[in-house]
């Protein structure tokens, strides 16, 4: 069977709008007691009320520290994780509510590439067979010379040789892995994949290679990417537009240039001045702005405001009344109530 068969044999509902559309996410998760009865005595509130859009071709950033929930997002869309509430909807239809046999079949449009290339790859399976998976799994292409051909087309197309099909995951560098990887989520020739993290574990001199393989690709094959990262330099050097996490909750979705040159909320502001200016002048001229204290438990978030702690515009509002993301005059969504645009120039 081939890959334009399988195309025409996927049914479901027909695109419209947006490729990808995330409602009102929700993703939590239970913190239990230990003991032979284990009570649940709390929630894990890993992402709350998240919503994004992302359109055919486009790459849309998720950017945050560590904990704030980007992967747990990444994997709800997946639907590796299922979602506490709200909806997923992936060419109009809601992920959230199929069940796995639909969810297989969307899964051919929609694929993953993981943070760690070293854990992804199954160490007893040679590359021809781990790139080949997906066909086995969707019974497309017999086994035999159609199967070794197109693997062999896919590992060109990152980048590597087809001699590479009959060696294992322990013979390749990191680098390598995640190129393996990305031909892996090529196979079905998916309209959206989500890369989470795909570079934060590589050699920085591996990562420009990576990213612009992944580039190379969305020109030509016009995939959607949803480019999960804490790297703020990658992520602008990759995205369409970006998306800014605290502690499960969204600050800022903007065009790249809105959030790089407009930066409003002051949790992105803290996060441009760490990134390096190039012209070392500049680079002096500027104070970075160094955020105080820790980041608060997700499992008893700040009342209001969940930067507020360590915000230094926080007033009393913030304490007591959520701001809502939504434009306040400075042409895109922003969570906070003093939201004001500065450069990256302007920052510190």
């Amino acid at each position: 069977m081939t890959a334009a068969a399988a195309s025409e044999s996927r049914t479901g509902a027909q695109p419209t709008g947006h490729l990808l559309e995330v409602e009102h996410l929700v993703k939590h998760f239970p913190v239990r007691s230990s003991g032979l009865i284990r009570r649940k005595i709390g929630e894990v509130q890993a992402v709350t009320n998240i919503s994004f859009a992302i359109d055919s071709g486009e790459t849309l950033g998720l950017v945050g520290e560590s904990g704030c929930g980007k992967s747990t997002t990444g994997r709800a869309v997946m639907q590796l994780q299922p979602a506490t509430s709200g909806a997923i909807r992936f060419e109009g239809e809601d992920l959230t509510k199929l069940g796995r046999g639909d969810l297989r079949r969307v899964r051919r449009d929609l694929q993953i590439v993981f943070q760690d290339p070293y854990a992804s790859l199954n160490p007893r399976m040679p590359v021809g067979d781990i790139v080949g998976e997906p066909y086995a799994i969707h019974n497309l292409y017999a086994r035999g010379k159609e199967r070794r051909d197109r693997v062999a087309s896919l590992l060109r197309t990152v980048g590597l040789s087809p001699e590479h099909s009959n060696r294992y995951p322990h013979e390749f560098s990191g680098g390598q892995r995640q190129r393996i990887g990305i031909a892996r989520a090529l196979a079905l020739e998916p309209k959206l994949i989500v890369l989470d993290e795909p570079v934060s574990a590589l050699d920085v001199s591996i990562q420009a290679g990576v990213v612009n393989l992944l580039q190379e690709l969305q020109e030509r094959l016009g995939v959607a990417y949803l480019f999960i990262a804490h790297d703020l330099s990658v992520v602008r050097h990759i995205s369409r537009r970006v998306a800014v996490m605290y502690l499960g909750k969204m600050v800022e979705i903007g065009s790249r240039r809105d959030i790089y040159d407009r930066a409003s909320h002051p949790y992105t502001q803290a996060l441009l001045s760490a990134v390096p200016i190039p012209d070392p002048k500049l680079e002096r001229k500027r104070k970075r702005i160094v955020l105080t204290g820790d980041v608060p438990s997700p499992v008893n978030p700040p009342s209001g405001c969940r930067f507020r702690t360590r915000c230094w515009k926080a007033q009393d509002i913030c304490a007591t009344e959520e701001p809502e993301l939504k434009d306040r005059g400075q042409g895109h969504p922003v969570a906070c109530h003093f939201a004001e645009e500065r450069s990256l120039l302007e920052i510190g």
